[in-house]
């Protein structure tokens, strides 16, 4: 275990490393971290609180995980960061942990967190998101599994961004973006269907047709947006069309952000 740990590294002795841990230069790690087998920890990374971390993940230099949130309400309750498998955080990374007792921020598994992004308290990762380039999440965002966010952008607290939408650069998010959907602009506007995305996700061809006819619906017709959502009952049975139209019932409920809109015109064809 020895050689695989840089001798400047500090780590506390009450830490739980796994043998085939990897520690670089002058990492510091606390008493409460725990790291599983195959992870590799770079130079210079700070990890802190009640920090688990799962096996093979990648964590570049520089990057600190676990340091308390930067958020006023935090009085010291013992709080925590759970991080999965498989995941590769790049340099200068910050994933804070949750604000509230026994509360945690998570980090799923597959996921890639690029430079100077930074996860606030009590947000909650799913799996295979690629998070961009200074990207800025702020406390208790959800982000479901594969979707796209790309770089120098921020989203407001508690919203929630679906499974596999893209989130074009510089965009200002500060309502709930839906699944399957494209999003860019300031103010940011869902703009089409991520069809590039969902055809690598391997969407066949009869799913993109009833989520076409769904966009076209809720995007393109006359009707309210609550009647677009309705009428999606009537649509062929598909998980991917309930789990869209869950996500836009849940984020219209008193209390929610509220949804990210699109330009709401007739159909053109």
């Amino acid at each position: 275990m020895t050689e695989l740990i840089h001798p400047t590294a500090v780590i506390h002795p009450d830490a739980r490393l796994h043998p085939t841990v990897r520690v670089g230069a002058y990492a510091v790690i606390g008493e409460q971290v725990k790291v599983g087998p195959q992870t590799t920890i770079g130079p210079h990374v700070v990890l802190e609180g009640e920090t688990e971390i799962g096996a093979d993940n990648q964590i570049f230099p520089g990057a600190a995980i676990g340091l308390e949130p930067q958020d006023l309400k935090y009085e010291g309750d013992r709080s925590a960061v759970k991080i999965g498998d498989r995941n590769i955080i790049r340099e200068y990374v910050t994933i804070n942990r949750a604000t509230g007792a026994g509360e945690a921020t998570s980090l799923g598994n597959d996921n890639l967190l690029m430079a100077y992004s930074h996860v606030a308290h009590n947000c909650t990762i799913e799996d295979s998101v690629i998070i961009a380039n200074a990207v800025s999440l702020a406390g208790h965002i959800h982000i479901e599994s594969q979707a796209r966010i790309s770089g120098v952008l921020g989203v407001h607290q508690f919203v929630r961004i679906g499974r596999l939408a893209m989130v074009a650069g510089m965009s200002r998010i500060d309502r709930d973006v839906p699944p399957y959907m494209l999003v860019e602009g300031n103010p940011a506007k869902v703009r089409s269907l991520n069809l590039v995305g969902l055809k690598r996700a391997g969407f066949d061809a009869a799913e993109l047709a009833y989520l076409k006819k769904a966009f076209r619906l809720l995007y393109r017709s006359e009707l309210t947006f609550t009647q677009a959502i309705e009428r999606l009952d009537f649509f062929p049975e598909s998980k991917h069309l309930q789990h869209l139209q869950q996500f836009l019932q849940l984020s219209q409920r008193p209390g929610r952000r509220g949804l990210i809109t699109g330009k709401r015109v007739k159909d053109e064809e």
